[in-house]
């Protein structure tokens, strides 16, 4: 392989409470008997990914300075903040969860991947290369490219995740919020192609629009002052009582509790002074919203609200049930987890201040994709 060394995104906070971003050039590192190095071509900015990218940063103070690959971007994170992060101090922390590309090395163990397209989870992503174990990706099917094969871990597999869940726990229909994300569209997908009954709550009329284009039967606005008559109704013909919450601060996850309380008590000889006996549960898995969780009076005694990790989830089920998943996930890449980019851009351009600004609002149907060869 021509290259040496290769570009690598870090983050680093300092006491000082400044965050700064860079790019590092480091070797590239060398595979031991049961490992690979993968050229990364594909990597996805999530959510998840901005935690640590930029953390609690205050992104109106964002500064940089240099080009290329020379660039260097401060912010300055609120004091209020500094203490959260205490053990991040002095550390260059590489982001990025998950991505693809092509084995360009192979440890003895593992020259049967040698220039196979791969995807990857673990961390270290936003980098044009990465060693990792050959047992911990995932090798794609022939015709698959790195871009379609770049989020094929994290949102297709919180998707299954969530309706596993169902399965496990005795529910019998879901609740979704920021439902038209990439990632509620596959939910919907998979809902439909599973028979399982799925209550969107969406924001806008436009994001009402894109689920009903893809078959979505319950979507309802939660900016519409009939919003919790809507909740109800749905909840009342799909008994549902299961919820997965992305926007996490706020008042919606106890609207939901509320809401699916009213739905359990209407039905006949359920009232009960202690509400209904119906457990009713919302993971919140995202924190979109970074206010306190505001759950009110109304929801009864048989509740839950508590948080949901994929990486929790996966040890849950154990390596065999993880594996299913991850099968159903290749079978219906092109299809049921698709995942459609707003923007590509290099490891560069995602430290330009403009463009870091602009995927870190997270608004739907915006999903950006790094291409570290760029």
């Amino acid at each position: 392989m021509a290259h040496e060394t290769g570009l690598e995104m870090r983050t680093l906070v300092k006491p000082n409470g400044q965050l700064e971003l860079s790019l590092v050039r480091v070797p590239v590192p060398e595979p031991g008997p049961d490992e690979i190095v993968v050229q990364v071509q594909a990597a996805p900015i999530n959510p998840s990914d901005l935690g640590l990218l930029t953390g609690p940063a205050d992104l109106s103070t964002l500064q940089a300075s240099g080009a290329g690959e020379n660039i260097v971007v401060t912010a300055q994170i609120p004091e209020v903040a500094i203490k959260m992060l205490a053990s991040r101090f002095d550390q260059s922390l590489p982001i990025g969860n998950e991505g693809a590309g092509v084995v360009v090395k192979a440890g003895a163990n593992a020259q049967a991947l040698l220039g196979k397209t791969v995807a990857m989870v673990g961390g270290a992503m936003y980098a044009q290369y990465r060693k990792i174990k050959a047992v911990e990706v995932l090798p794609l099917p022939e015709g698959t490219t790195a871009v379609e094969g770049a989020s094929c871990f994290v949102n297709p597999l919180t998707a299954l995740s969530m309706v596993e869940t169902l399965r496990l726990e005795g529910h019998k229909a879901l609740v979704h919020t920021a439902a038209a994300s990439n990632l509620g569209q596959m939910l919907n997908k998979i809902c439909i192609k599973d028979g399982v009954p799925l209550v969107n709550i969406v924001r806008s009329e436009e994001q009402e629009r894109i689920l009903r284009d893809i078959g979505a039967k319950y979507v309802v606005n939660s900016t519409s002052p009939n919003f919790m008559n809507d909740l109800v109704a749905a909840l009342k013909e799909t008994d549902a009582t299961l919820a997965f919450d992305a926007i996490g601060g706020g008042k919606l996850a106890g609207q939901i509790l509320t809401a699916m309380e009213i739905a359990q008590n209407s039905k006949p000889g359920a009232y009960s002074r202690y509400g209904s006996a119906v457990h009713k549960q919302v993971y919140i898995y995202g924190r979109l919203d970074i206010r306190p969780t505001e759950i009110g009076s109304g929801v009864g005694m048989a509740w839950g609200a508590s948080g949901f990790l994929l990486t929790y989830f996966l040890q849950k089920i154990g390596m065999a049930e993880a594996n299913r998943l991850r099968q159903r996930v290749l079978a219906e890449l092109k299809t049921t987890f698709a995942s459609h980019y707003t923007k590509t851009i290099s490891l560069a351009e995602a430290l330009d201040p403009a463009i870091l600004l602009a995927y870190s609002k997270k608004a739907t149907g915006e999903k950006y994709l790094i291409d570290p060869t760029r």
